[in-house]
């Protein structure tokens, strides 16, 4: 072994499978993001598994700029409950209470103007009105309170 006391540069240390596969992963990143085309990725990635050092590993991105970070994750939206404070239970809340509006006046005219008494048809709407309910009571839809 040729110079045993002396120190080993950076550059002639040996690497491992791991280094070889994430110089590999940014190999592969690369050609996302359209800096290599396959044929060069693959002259690359052999070069990548046939390097003993890290000198040799280095050679071969030495020429890849940096990836562009990932973009950040998509906003999750609830069905129910936006940001902007339940506006969807809002608006099916002022939906629903308006079409009870409506077939309350009507039911009263047609009452009054009827000889007979008249069933209260906007008692149908009580079920819609319950799921509503429900799902404010349970908090879906509910605007989120901020914190302290």
């Amino acid at each position: 072994m040729p110079g045993m006391g002396e120190a080993v540069r950076a550059e002639e240390l040996r690497v491992s499978d791991v280094e070889r596969s994430a110089v590999q992963e940014r190999l592969r990143r690369a050609v996302g993001h359209g800096q290599l085309d396959l044929t060069e990725f693959d002259e690359r990635a052999r070069a990548v598994w046939a390097a003993r050092t890290r000198g040799e590993l280095d050679w071969v991105t030495r020429d890849l700029p940096e990836p562009p970070p990932p973009p950040p994750p998509a906003p999750r939206h609830r069905v129910f409950s936006d940001g902007a404070g339940g506006t969807t239970m809002r608006v099916l809340s002022t939906v629903w209470l308006s079409l009870v509006a409506v077939n309350v006046v009507v039911w009263t005219l047609v009452s009054f103007v009827s000889d007979g008494a008249v069933h209260p048809w906007f008692v149908w709407f009580a079920p819609s009105g319950a799921v509503l309910a429900v799902l404010y009571a349970t908090g879906i839809g509910r605007p989120r309170r901020s914190a302290p």
